[in-house]
């Protein structure tokens, strides 16, 4: 599932970024790109940033 339609990232890319390392949606930018243009993407990131703390904090 795409997470940013302008620059093509999809959910996978922002997993692959949360897992080397990102822990911000502006490292995740400057990696893949997304919420380079419009930035209405920043939201679903930081969503995904979350729930993937959330899951670390529960394991």
């Amino acid at each position: 599932m795409y997470v940013c339609i302008c620059e093509a990232v999809t959910e996978s890319q922002v997993h692959a970024c949360i897992k080397a390392g990102a822990k911000s949606a502006r490292q995740i930018r400057d990696t893949t790109g997304a919420g380079r243009d419009c930035a209405t993407c920043v939201r679903k990131i930081c969503a995904i940033l979350k729930r993937s703390e959330d899951l670390v904090a529960t394991a």
